[in-house]
């Protein structure tokens, strides 16, 4: 079984780690990569690790022709007025914008700052992060991508949230710049953010409403930092929980909820350099890292997650996303187990 797959807007950061994942996939096949500024030029001119690679151009979006998945790259906002038109244009859909992941249009509002385009249309997404949603996500036809920082937090506390002893957290999340996208920006310019720790969000931050959504409502605290990091994100969270916990009991959750997970990994080591998550470990990759510690004395257990935010946080969550919709194997196209930062 071959997928025929489109990327709708394949000039961005995301629509590029989305070609690179695919044209390396075993049972996919790219029909078609889109964009208005660069139809005709080569793929490989804007994403040049693509060279020998693959011989496609870019086209615009009106010079496309029916396939079985659609992934959309667009910016916010620009994919829910045309939702219509996308899901005629393939029969599976997988939007990596934040148009579709909240399910409610009242906390899209209260997110977002402005009315849903399309809500009718938000309860048919499923939420695209499969260790949470991954018998909605089997068999779907639309599916919405992940924010990165969600997933990284969400995946810090889920064995705790499944265990019901969350009572309060505080996730102190640190941002690389190509979570900014490709268009340059003046928070991206390599003279503000080279050696720069800046906290961009003290208090407040939109994916606060995906890890209510996947978690539960409990009292959440998000703080957002970006550092002099290109790829990757580390949520390091802070919970406060409502008994006491060792770390032996920790490894019991985090066991039974990503033992049979094929891309959490569970870093918890006595010695050398890389004891628990580091971004850099899995720069390229679709893992997420995980560890925990519990402090002796209280009942506050600090979690860790680290993803690499075109990754697990985007590209290669849909890819996984993908698979499952189609009834491939999971983890096809996805085994690449990242460089050793020598």
């Amino acid at each position: 079984m071959s997928v025929r797959v489109g990327i709708i807007g394949g000039t961005g950061y995301t629509g590029g780690e989305l070609a690179r994942l695919l044209v390396g996939h075993p049972r996919a096949e790219i029909a078609w990569v889109t964009s208005r500024s660069r139809a005709g030029w080569p793929v490989s001119s804007l994403h040049p690790n693509l060279r020998g690679f693959t011989d496609l151009k870019f086209v615009a979006p009106d010079d496309v022709e029916p396939v079985d998945v659609a992934f959309l790259c667009l910016p916010h906002g620009q994919t829910a007025g045309n939702i219509e038109r996308y899901t005629q244009l393939a029969e599976r859909v997988v939007d990596l914008s934040s148009d579709f992941r909240l399910s409610d249009a009242e906390l899209y509002e209260a997110t977002y700052g402005e009315p849903h385009p399309a809500p009718a249309w938000l309860d048919r997404f499923a939420y695209g992060l499969p260790e949470v949603y991954r018998d909605r996500i089997r068999g779907s036809k639309l599916v919405s991508g992940v924010g990165c920082n969600a997933t990284a937090v969400n995946l810090a506390l889920l064995p705790l949230a499944r265990a019901g002893v969350i009572e309060r957290v505080v996730a102190d999340v640190k941002v690389g710049s190509s979570e900014s996208g490709a268009e340059p920006s003046g928070s991206s310019h390599h003279p503000e953010r080279s050696h720069a720790v800046r906290t961009f969000a003290p208090t407040t931050h939109r994916h606060e409403a995906e890890i209510r959504q996947a978690l539960g409502d409990f009292d959440l605290h998000f703080t957002g930092t970006a550092i002099e990091l290109v790829r990757g994100v580390l949520a390091t969270c802070h919970v406060f929980v409502n008994r006491d916990l060792t770390d032996r009991d920790l490894w019991g959750m985090y066991r039974d909820a990503y033992a049979a997970e094929p891309f959490v990994r569970v870093v918890k080591e006595r010695r050398g350099l890389y004891r628990f998550p580091e971004p850099k470990i899995v720069a390229g990759t679709n893992f997420a890292d995980v560890s925990f510690v519990a402090e002796e004395g209280s009942r506050r257990v600090v979690t860790m997650c680290a993803i690499d935010n075109l990754g697990k946080g985007a590209a290669g969550s849909a890819v996984q996303s993908m698979n499952l919709m189609c009834g491939l194997e999971e983890t096809d196209g996805l085994l690449f187990p990242g460089l050793h930062p020598v």
